[in-house]
């Protein structure tokens, strides 16, 4: 029973790392490098795990470069399936972390859960024969919905950007059709898993991941682990009011930081002097040519978002802010003003080591959240899963 839980330990570290050196995984599970040989001895015999050059350069003084363990192809595949607001992306990886295939496909905003499931099956299908792997070899599905996700019941909550969604139990409704176990969450909360385990927060213990696109919400790391709350719902940060008597918001609030600072609100803004047919993309290209007018809304946003992340610093206290999103290809034009913000109104003892930065992700961050969600899932159950 020792062993199996010491194996167990063994698989969830090399999961979560991809591949890892004996030394690796004896520091990241607490085992001796005894106990680790051990069991990967047994591992590479069945052949869960192979072997390969380390690829990273690092070598030790004096030695050659540690090798590597990773899974092999006979171990498993994890799906990661990503809705956006316009796009459907849907993408194979091996349990080493390798994408195997990747799809993509336009999704209109008003499209019903139903088609939109159906569409994602279609695209699984065509991934896992690109990448060559059976769906019986899957281990598991990771969905990613711009929405917040009741964890106590499953249901997607109310959600102006995928508005035919609400009240879907999306998990089991995917997995019924997959016949494959089915994750679930919310797109910031994504965001913030794949720049833990591949981006700029990689290493971090205590962060936030910032999603800012057409809603804003947060992805919020508490010693190591994604947190939720008790219901799911930590992070909305959308919804902090900013001005008591500003625009109503879609939850029934007036002057919320997303009425004030989400992609929609920003292109309403300069509808007068730039056109109707204004496109958040058409903003961030006018910024960065100097217009005057997108660079001060985009400005003006950073600012409203700081507010926010302020209070946000003063409650959790985390080391790093990475900012991503739509939006967050504005960069500086973006980010001085929120870190300006931020440093004048939160408490000096939580700002001082404060690090701000955009995501290293860009628009495949949820996507490979995705695939952490699945790599990262059922640790008490992985050994079963990978042996």
């Amino acid at each position: 029973m020792r062993r199996e839980r010491n194996r167990s330990r063994v698989l969830v570290a090399l999961r979560e790392a991809g591949a890892a050196s004996r030394a690796e995984l004896s520091r990241r599970t607490g085992l001796s490098r005894t106990t680790v040989a051990s069991i990967v001895a047994d591992l590479e015999q069945e052949g869960t795990l192979i072997e390969r050059e380390n690829g990273t350069g690092a070598t030790p003084r004096g030695g050659r470069p540690p090798r590597l363990l990773s899974f092999g192809r006979s171990a498993g595949a994890a799906i990661g399936i990503d809705f956006g607001k316009r796009h459907l992306r849907v993408a194979a990886a091996d349990l080493s972390h390798t994408i195997l295939a990747e799809a993509e496909r336009p999704m209109r905003t008003d499209e019903p859960a139903e088609g939109g499931l159906e569409t994602a099956v279609e695209l699984v299908d065509e991934v896992l024969g690109e990448a060559g792997v059976a769906r019986s070899d899957v281990i598991g599905v990771g969905l990613g919905l711009p929405g917040p996700i009741d964890m106590r019941s499953g249901r997607v909550g109310s959600s102006s950007i995928l508005p035919g969604w609400v009240g879907v139990r999306a998990a089991e409704a995917l997995s019924s059709r997959l016949g494959l176990p089915v994750e679930v969450d919310n797109d910031a909360n994504l965001g913030a898993l794949a720049e833990l385990h591949w981006g700029a927060a990689e290493g971090r213990r205590n962060a936030a991941y910032l999603k800012v696109s057409t809603g804003i919400g947060a992805g919020l790391i508490v010693d190591g682990r994604l947190f939720h709350g008790a219901a799911g719902m930590a992070g909305e940060i959308g919804h902090t009011i900013i001005q008591e008597e500003g625009p109503v918001c879609r939850c029934g609030k007036r002057g919320c930081l997303e009425t004030l600072a989400g992609a929609a609100a920003l292109v309403e803004l300069l509808h007068g002097t730039h056109g109707p047919e204004l496109t958040t993309q058409q903003l961030l290209e006018a910024a960065a040519a100097g217009d005057s007018g997108a660079r001060r809304v985009l400005a003006d946003a950073g600012r409203h978002i700081g507010t926010a992340v302020a209070t946000l610093c003063d409650l959790l206290n985390p080391e790093l802010i990475v900012v991503g999103g739509e939006l967050s290809a504005a960069g500086e034009v973006l980010l001085d003003p929120l870190r300006e913000q931020v440093h004048r109104h939160a408490i000096p003892a939580t700002a001082r080591d404060l690090e701000i930065v955009p995501g290293v992700l860009g628009p495949r961050a949820e996507l490979l959240g995705t695939l952490a969600l699945v790599l990262t899932a059922n640790t008490l159950s992985a050994g079963s899963q990978a042996g």
